[in-house]
């Protein structure tokens, strides 16, 4: 008794202290003095003074107390503690002779042995190094010693969710100790905090020894967690890992604002506005808040140096060091080049230079590695090095560093058996070609015949057209005359010193921005458009002339002629044989024809906002100068001259939007005119030649056009920079040249068929959309009328709204059938290429935008291989299946079934290839029906050739796979029944998940309904493949069970389920197929859960996600929070939302939601670069669409067999581990010893979930290996 009493007094004296301090209650649990004097001698060695012990267990600072009561508590305490332990040694030879011990008792003696534990570790851990060897850009290490370790400790709210995690155990590799006991701290805390308050009013001594226990407790395991993790991380990181890419987060604050600057500059030295570009870069430099790096500065020297000016070289770099900045190698080369320039230049100028330069960390051969030269710079620069050195001569090497990743080490290092392709055409031929495709790149667009020319042209056609053709003299007149009067006012604004708009004005001709306006309003459609994309696509046609002119000028146009030359000795059929990839030939190339110009970076593109801003400028002009008369249709008008374009604001959602949009005068001209001639921008076509190989992340593709390596979202520069930053992309960059390197064909005899069909009001059934003269006649009635009630007013109003609305749709659909059939027509007896790039995903993409073989049945149809292949003995067959395969009947039907079926049906494949339109028209009944139509053409060309093995094919067969995302799943989760059921596995016939979700929903639905449940009564033999497939389909992508409710309620309403009960069905459906799910795929649900739980906790503490895929693509999602930007504009001002901004804290539910899709994503895009890889040195053509994979009819078992391993392979790599080191090392380098006790409990929830990764199963992957409709 003397004990408890001992015990109540200590917490009543240490409560009434902390009272008198603070005059609030303490939020931590009750202790008795034992804990109290276990907590203290922890704390002791954290903290000197009682006020940081109080910070860590309230929410303020407390003032600090008088030293002499200071002392009187602690010696109290210590009286206090020796009493106890006096008692505890009585009771405890008490306690000796009794056959139990006392539970009190051997909890106290588990505290004092865990207590020394604690310390013991403690000791072992001051001598070593922080648990993480990266700095992060806002945590600093954790330290694992006594000192510095924070009390961890809360019975608040909040520690539950900590508690929740730790339960679950670190990972695999962390004591499981240390996560057990933390899992029954986190029980414990639980039940503790809910009844805390209860407790806290009427405490017994029982609750309060209790509570003193419980909270010790928690306070060592927490410590030891902590310690364990700490351990486990410097493990992690100290271990060999992928590089962990960042940028630098101060930089990027005035990043976009250095960028404006920069661009500004460069369009003053572009037009040749010298002396206006050097009092702004005065300007800027004066100013208080420094924004400019060196290359803002360095705009200038390369200006001074062709002016041979050295004595302002001289005040720049004094400039650079007042704004503490050093010379970069860019400096150093334009210092170089002017003392190229200057006569009899002294050499020990040139040596004071070099000199420096050394000093700097720069060597000469850097100089010539890695500068960007223009014009002569280069050999200037070589000059005047040779003045002290005459015999040196720089010494270049082209890139041999081999790819990293260990999945293709073999590829690059054993090439005794590879055989790359040839192009079937000779050198001159595609030097040719390059000149053709050079011209129309210089032009920067293209006028091409539409297929509506085909077409008779009546009077009034012939009159429209006529009438078209002079009022655009008109628009451009006025609209010339307008620009000039401008710029004149932007010229002489007071402003001088500012930047405006009129450098981006001058790097063009005036009539070439006369011309963009002209092809814009000819482009607008009916309905309009917004103002922000009209003004982006104007500013992004200036900003490609702009790009185009500067290589122009830069003098590379030539030096690429003479490399593409060398470069077609690779491809050409009568060339040498080599054993390089593209790009490493392109890159020797480039290495031997070093003099002159550099091919890349000697342009600057425009910022984003000014791209805008330049368009917002341009659709004034439009909407202010160009006019019309308003009889000009209509004599009997009263004749006034009325805007052509006008601005108006309609609502998108719930936002108000600037929109332009023709007068309808416009809009019937151009309807009645049907011109012939459709004109594009030059990167909107397939190329003439074969793309110049991506041999770094700014150079590739197009030969003139600029283009980007990886598709970015607005405002998103994080992608760019860490592309830069990563060292080696060789695999990734050889795997879009090989795709880019596939040459195409147009299928000309259906492609006839499918103009017909088009001029021809087309055909829903085969999704040709048809003319707008088929379009719902607008209703037309007086709102005023008193003869309509409002019931019958509204009406009218909803199909005045659909009939637009449908309109608006009907003249999309048919304007982008007619850019892909004309596109398809200009190129129909062409051989052409698609150059790729890639998302941030690495999911790659064409580049021509309209017309490509991932859009629709219409444009694969008539795409066609360029190279032809025999058939071989097998080739035909698989023509047939492929055939069944675009008809959608025989999906569960072996591959010998679907062959058989093919050859049932050869009279209407016959029937179909001889009249397609005047036929029984068999192939219109399919789901691909003029892929289904090329495919009974090409089937029919080689049975009746003389010899079907020996027939040339140039058909592309497609290999598709088995909801491929849940293929990447089980393959990542050892997934048993998840393999056999997206066909991991081998088996007779093909196994299909929808249906066998479907069955185990309705498994699940028969229960509930032999239980009573009455919605699942009602849902008896509703139940299908079609009602689940979707969201089966997506749920690898991420989605949520609301989204899955919304697609289920979709297809019980197209069966006409009763709307009554719909909203309950589709709520219980969904949760049955998520059940199933879980059921059927237990490793990917967990796997799920804990990429997405991962991504929630990284984005809380600050960071975006980011990984690196196998083959060494650094990727970071670019979901943030939106970033407001106003751009002002005498038309109307722009509020931007820039959602892709690194700058800005990152936005979590999309981080989170998103994570998981785009890391499979990230995995697909990984098996389909190394089938590409290895089909090209296998000799294979082969193309991609996500996860459906072609080639030649006679190569797909071979591919199969490619795709097959090359999926081993990847998932025999820690796919997941690896990801969970690279996180750890990324995103757990330590915490603040000043960060407060949430902040540290983020923290370690955040380095528990990281390292806790999911456990799989028992699948062998090797069984993929022998799977014939993994792929099929």
């Amino acid at each position: 008794m003397s004990l408890l009493r001992l015990c109540a007094f200590a917490k009543c004296l240490n409560r009434r202290s902390l009272f008198e301090q603070c005059a609030v209650r303490l939020s931590s649990a009750d202790r008795c003095v034992q804990c109290v004097s276990l907590r203290d001698g922890a704390v002791r060695r954290i903290s000197d003074t009682p006020c940081q012990l109080q910070r860590q267990n309230i929410s303020f600072v407390p003032k600090r107390e008088d030293a002499k009561r200071r002392e009187l508590k602690q010696s109290l305490l210590h009286v206090l503690e020796a009493r106890i332990q006096q008692l505890q040694s009585k009771t405890g030879a008490k306690e000796a002779s009794k056959s139990k011990p006392s539970s009190w008792m051997e909890k106290l003696k588990q505290e004092k042995k865990k207590r020394q534990y604690l310390m013991e570790e403690s000791v072992k851990s001051k001598g070593s190094k922080s648990s993480s060897s990266l700095p992060s850009r806002s945590l600093k290490t954790i330290s694992t010693t006594a000192k510095k370790t924070q009390p961890l400790i809360k019975t608040i709210k909040g520690h539950k969710k900590v508690s929740d995690e730790t339960s679950a155990g670190v990972s695999s590799t962390v004591t499981s100790t240390a996560a057990g006991a933390a899992a029954g701290t986190a029980a414990k805390t639980q039940k503790e905090s809910k009844g805390k308050r209860k407790q806290s009013k009427n405490p017994t001594p029982k609750q309060t020894v209790a509570d003193a226990k419980v909270s010790s407790e928690k306070l060592v395991e927490v410590k030891v967690m902590k310690i364990k993790v700490s351990q486990q991380i410097s493990h992690l990181t100290s271990s060999s890992n992928p590089q962990v890419l960042q940028w630098d987060s101060e930089r990027a604050e005035f990043e976009g604002l250095c960028q404006t600057i920069s661009s500004y500059l460069e369009a003053l030295v572009f037009a040749e506005d010298s002396q206006r570009a050097q009092r702004f870069l005065i300007n800027q430099h004066q100013k208080k808040i420094k924004v400019m790096d060196t290359n803002v500065y360095n705009i200038m020297l390369r200006v001074l140096a062709k002016h041979n000016n050295l004595s302002r070289i001289g005040h720049i770099f004094i400039m650079l060091k007042e704004a503490n900045l050093k010379p970069n190698l860019g400096s150093f080369c334009s210092v170089l080049e002017c003392m190229g320039r200057k006569p009899n230049c002294p050499p020990e100028v040139v040596t004071r230079c070099l000199t420096q330069m050394k000093e700097e960390g720069f060597s000469l051969d850097d100089v010539f590695r890695k500068g960007v030269f223009r014009q002569d710079e280069r050999d200037m620069v070589l000059k005047a090095v040779q003045i002290v050195q005459p015999d040196y001569q720089p010494s270049l090497k082209t890139d041999t560093e081999q790819c990293s990743s260990s999945l293709v080490h073999d590829y690059y290092t054993q090439r005794s058996d590879h055989r790359y392709p040839k192009l079937d055409f000779s050198q001159e031929e595609l030097q040719q070609r390059f000149k053709k495709q050079l011209t129309i790149e210089q032009d920067c667009t293209i006028t091409i015949d539409s297929v509506q020319a085909t077409k008779p042209i009546t009077k009034n056609m012939a009159k429209m057209r006529m009438l078209l053709a002079d009022q655009r003299v008109l628009w451009h007149k006025s609209l010339l005359q307008a620009l000039r009067e401008s710029k004149k006012i932007l010229v002489d604004a007071k402003t001088k010193n500012k930047p405006n708009l009129y450098p981006y004005l001058c790097v063009l001709e005036d009539k070439e921005y006369v011309d963009i306006m002209i092809q814009t309003i000819d482009d607008l459609p009916p309905s309009g458009e917004m103002l922000k994309l009209l003004a982006k696509n104007m500013g992004g046609r200036v900003n490609t002339k702009y790009s185009v002119k500067q290589k122009q000028h830069n003098q590379t146009v030539g030096k690429l002629n003479n490399i593409y030359d060398a470069y077609t000795d690779l491809v050409a059929k009568d060339g040498k044989k080599f054993d390089t990839l593209p790009r490493e030939q392109w890159c020797k190339i480039v290495t031997d024809h070093s003099s002159g110009p550099s091919l890349q970076g000697g342009e600057s593109d425009l910022p984003y906002t000014v791209i805008l801003e330049l368009g917002m400028y341009m659709v004034d002009l439009i909407v202010n100068s160009v006019k019309i008369y308003s009889n000009i249709l209509n004599p009997d008008f009263k004749e006034k001259l009325i805007p052509l374009i006008y601005h108006m604001y309609t609502f998108r959602s719930t936002r108000q939007v600037g929109f332009i949009k023709p007068h309808p005068i416009l809009s019937q001209i151009q309807l009645e005119a049907m011109e012939t001639k459709l004109t594009f921008d030059s990167y909107v076509m397939p190329m003439l030649c074969p793309p110049v190989p991506w041999n770094s992340a700014k150079s590739g593709a197009y030969l003139l056009t600029p283009s980007q390596l990886m598709r970015t979202a607005e405002g998103a520069t994080q992608h760019e920079v860490l592309l830069e930053q990563c060292q080696n992309l060789h695999a990734v960059l050889d795997a879009l040249n090989q795709l880019g390197n596939c040459a195409w064909r147009i299928n000309k005899p259906l492609l006839d068929i499918i103009i017909s069909i088009f001029n021809d009001r087309g055909n829903d059934k085969l999704k040709i959309p048809p003319p707008l003269s088929e379009a719902p006649k607008i209703p037309h009635f007086n709102p005023q009328d008193s003869s309509y009630t409002s019931s019958e007013k509204a009406h009218m109003r909803r199909e005045v709204i659909n009939a637009r609305r449908k309109g608006n749709e009907m003249h999309s659909l048919r304007m982008s059938a007619l850019y892909k059939l004309s596109i398809a027509n200009c190129m129909r007896d062409e051989i052409f290429w698609f150059p790729h790039n890639m998302d941030f995903r690495g999911r790659t993409y064409p580049c021509a935008p309209h017309f490509n073989h991932l859009g629709s049945d219409v444009t694969r149809a008539v795409l066609m291989f360029a190279d032809g292949k025999p058939l071989g003995p097998k080739g035909l067959d698989w023509i047939k299946i492929h055939l069944v395969n675009l008809t959608g009947l025989k999906k569960n039907s072996s591959l010998e079934g679907r062959l058989e079926y093919a050859n049932t049906i050869m009279e209407d494949i016959l029937d179909s290839a001889d009249n397609p339109l005047t036929g029984k028209k068999w192939w219109m009944n399919t789901e691909e029906p003029l892929q289904a139509l090329g495919c009974c053409m090409e089937i029919a060309n080689a049975v009746r050739s003389p010899d079907p093995t020996r027939f040339i094919s140039h058909f592309p067969v497609h290999q598709d796979g088995s909801c491929n995302g849940l293929q990447h799943y089980a393959a990542l989760g050892r997934d048993v029944m998840g393999a056999i059921s997206v066909n991991l596995t081998p088996c007779e016939l093909p196994q299909d998940v929808y249906s066998g979700v479907a069955q185990q929903v309705e498994e699940f639905r028969v229960r509930d309904a032999k239980s009573g449940v009455k919605i699942a009564l009602l849902l008896e033999g509703i139940i299908s493949r079609k009602v689940v497939k979707q969201t089966v389909m997506t749920v690898v992508y991420g989605v949520t069970q609301y989204g899955g409710r919304l697609q289920i309620e979709k297809r019980l309403n197209e069966i006409e389920f009763p709307k009554e009960h719909l909203w309950y069905a589709s709520r219980y459906l969904v949760r049955l197929v998520f059940d199933s799910l879980k059921e059927m795929f237990t490793g990917t649900r967990k796997i799920q859960e804990w990429l997405a739980e991962s991504a929630k906790l990284i984005s809380k503490a600050g960071h975006s996600v980011q990984w690196v895929t196998p083959l060494g693509l650094p990727v970071i999602q670019p979901y943030h929070l939106i970033r407001r930007q106003l751009l002002t504009n005498p038309l109307q001002n722009i509020n931007l939302q820039i959602k892709c901004d690194n700058k800005q804290m990152p936005h979590t539910v999309k981080q989170k939601n998103a994570f998981p899709p785009n890391f499979i994503h990230s995995l697909d895009s990984t098996h389909m670069m190394l089938t590409s890889l290895h089909c090209y040195s296998a000799g294979l053509a082969f193309v991609s669409v996500h996860d459906c994979f072609w080639t030649h009819a006679v190569t797909v078992d071979t591919m199969n067999k490619i795709c097959r391993e090359q999926f081993v392979a990847l998932h025999s790599q820690p796919i997941l581990q690896e990801l969970s080191k690279y996180m750890v090392q990324k995103y757990c380098t330590g915490i603040p010893d000043e960060a407060s006790k949430k902040d540290t409990l983020k923290y370690l929830e955040l380095c528990i979930c990281l390292t806790r990764v999911p456990q799989t199963g028992d699948f062998d992957l090797q069984q993929v290996k022998g799977s014939t409709y993994f792929f099929s």
